[in-house]
């Protein structure tokens, strides 16, 4: 074994340039890898999050709404509040200074308990006769606390209610297509006084949401857990990710390749020594081995190198996050989560492709015959 090492540091010594190249090679893709999962995961946390903030962990929809009884207790709730959502037109009169809009939306009229289920969205001053617009929807149709809009439901019914405030998740979808209102408010709209959509329900943990709404459910209600509502969602996040580490890790096996072609040259330039080894009495194995082992040095320098780089990356990209346009993308600033996981199964995949590329030069020293060259 310490003839290998020798001979190994020898050739990595000798020819510090390349070295260096491949090192900086394969470690330059896997920090770009280890980067983007990074930004990656903390765009889809961010995402999840901000829509956590504009929607209940887990709702119950009741299957008759005229018979929407409070849901069982249970120690995994923390808040609950019933509701009734509808679809409806809202319009803004043109008037002093501000512009007239109309725009379709989603009411939701929430009943007593309604701050408490979303208790990052500022509906304090939600009440009879005032609504709560996203900020996306209000900067539509021009409106600002104090505004007056007009209501029109599906049933031509139609009401008058005044802008208490805006709210704001980040997410366009809810920022742009939401609106609260009071229980009240809703039920004279839709001129039903005692119609219930069902609970709206915050949990200690919302990850146990499944688990709750089978319990809670009974024969009254379908449980409906916010994973199950924005399984899309969750869907194209994780595909996202996947597409992003197969597209960028093709970074690490160019420079495995191109390691493999600058062991291959060489082999080709060290025939003369590698015969004069053989024949001193040196197994083609261990001849060959001296090249395998360069292979796996030069892939664990650059895999712990790639590491240390994306960490380094990750940081710097977590301490100074990236603006985009929120209005595309949902988020005002791209978040990093670094995962350990991450790391770990970069670097075992990294290291496989190295070894299995390091595997061409060996084969190619294994078909050396000094015989035949001494000849």
């Amino acid at each position: 074994m310490s003839f290998l090492w020798f001979l190994a540091f020898r050739h990595l010594r000798y020819r510090r340039t390349q070295t260096l190249i491949i090192l900086l090679g394969v470690a330059s893709g896997i920090a770009v890898l280890i980067t983007a999962l990074s930004l990656t995961n903390g765009f889809s946390q961010g995402l999840i999050r901000a829509t956590l903030e504009g929607i209940p962990d887990l709702v119950l929809q009741a299957y008759d709404p005229q018979r929407a009884p409070p849901p069982p207790m249970n120690p995994e709730i923390v808040a609950e509040a019933p509701f009734l959502a509808t679809k409806a037109l809202l319009a803004h009169r043109a008037q002093g200074g501000e512009g007239g809009a109309v725009d379709f939306a989603t009411l939701i009229g929430l009943g007593p308990g309604g701050q408490a289920v979303y208790p990052n969205l500022n509906l304090s001053d939600l009440g009879p006769g005032r609504i709560v617009l996203g900020s996306a929807l209000a900067q539509e149709l021009g409106a600002l606390p104090g505004s007056s809009l007009e209501i029109l439901a599906v049933n031509q019914n139609r009401i008058r209610l005044q802008v208490a405030g805006t709210f704001q998740t980040g997410n366009l979808l809810l920022d742009g297509g939401y609106a609260f209102v009071s229980l009240s408010d809703l039920r004279r709209l839709l001129e039903e006084p005692h119609a219930l959509t069902g609970w709206q329900l915050r949990l200690k943990d919302p990850n146990r949401a499944p688990q709750v709404g089978e319990a809670l459910a009974g024969s009254d209600y379908l449980p409906l857990p916010w994973e199950e509502v924005n399984q899309t969602l969750i869907d194209q996040l994780a595909l996202q990710k996947k597409v992003i580490g197969a597209v960028v890790f093709l970074i690490v096996i160019i420079a495995a390749l191109g390691m493999a072609n600058v062991l291959i040259l060489v082999v080709n330039e060290k025939i003369a020594e590698i015969a004069l080894l053989r024949v001193l009495g040196a197994r083609s194995l261990q001849v060959a081995g001296v090249f395998g082992l360069e292979g796996l040095l030069l892939g664990a320098g650059g895999v712990a190198l790639g590491n240390l780089l994306g960490y380094a990356l990750s940081r710097y990209f977590q301490l100074h996050p990236l603006s985009i346009p929120g209005a595309l993308y949902f988020l005002d600033h791209l978040p990093v989560k670094i995962k350990a996981s991450d790391f770990l199964w970069v670097s075992l995949l990294s290291l496989a492709v190295v070894l299995l590329a390091s595997l061409l030069p060996l084969l190619r020293a294994l078909k050396v015959k000094p015989g035949e060259f001494l000849r």
